[in-house]
């Protein structure tokens, strides 16, 4: 059996518990397949270290800290980075009642202005929220996004957000060209299933899988980074 026979078998048996209203996700393997892994088995202290290393692999930089010490690290980070003003998701708030460092200045993703039409509105249409965006001009005017994630999936080391309450705008994370994510110990599982499993509740907002900074390579292998999103992405990863 060839890995095009297996993968179209295994759908068409998922088709068919599907429609019987039963029966597995994803069914048993059958003589001759692969197992499909939907769980992972390492512990905590296993899944944060590979996810570093992963991250690291594509060229992030990732520190490590507790809760309790997280205000100072995010500080720290934007002081090496030299960011004078970022864009940070109007549900995350790093800095609480201190506020943020002096010579930082701090924009909400919904106080981005001014906003233009995503696509001409139809007449009668009011703008709103799912109409407009923020111009990509005032975004790339800030030095750089702090964002929060979703759920980060230590084997490929990807970060997913899906623009909850602490990930703001997709468009925060993509014009900037300095990416500060936050990921919580509670946020990273071992397995792409797991991820897609928490995503569930997610599914008609835009999710943004994120494997390091952003890079391209054109047919000489020449690696180009800050392409289609942002030329470095560095993570904080918040340890129990």
């Amino acid at each position: 059996m060839t890995p095009r026979d297996e993968v179209l078998a295994r759908i068409r048996r998922a088709n068919q518990a599907a429609e019987a209203g039963a029966g597995p996700r994803h069914p048993a393997a059958a003589p001759g397949e692969a197992a499909y892994r939907e769980a992972g088995d390492r512990d905590q202290a296993e899944l944060l270290d590979l996810l570093a290393d992963r991250l690291t692999d594509y060229r992030a930089t990732v520190r490590r800290t507790t809760a309790a010490l997280l205000a100072g690290e995010v500080a720290a980070a934007l002081a090496r980075r030299d960011a004078r003003r970022v864009v940070v998701p109007a549900g995350l708030d790093v800095f609480g009642p201190a506020g943020p460092p002096d010579g930082l200045e701090i924009i909400t993703d919904d106080g981005l202005h001014p906003l233009v039409p995503v696509a001409p509105l139809t007449p009668g249409q009011p703008a709103g929220p799912e109409t407009q965006r923020p111009d990509p001009r005032v975004l790339d005017s800030c030095d750089g996004a702090v964002t929060g994630a979703a759920v980060a999936i230590a084997e490929t080391g990807t970060i997913v957000l899906d623009a909850g309450a602490d990930q703001g705008r997709r468009a925060i994370t993509l014009v900037p060209d300095y990416h500060l994510c936050i990921v919580r110990a509670d946020q990273v599982v071992e397995l792409v299933p797991e991820a897609v499993e928490r995503l569930s509740g997610a599914a008609a907002r835009p999710l943004t899988w994120i494997s390091g900074p952003s890079a391209t390579s054109d047919i000489e292998l020449s690696r180009v980074e800050g392409v289609h999103g942002p030329r470095t992405l560095e993570v904080i990863l918040v340890e129990p």
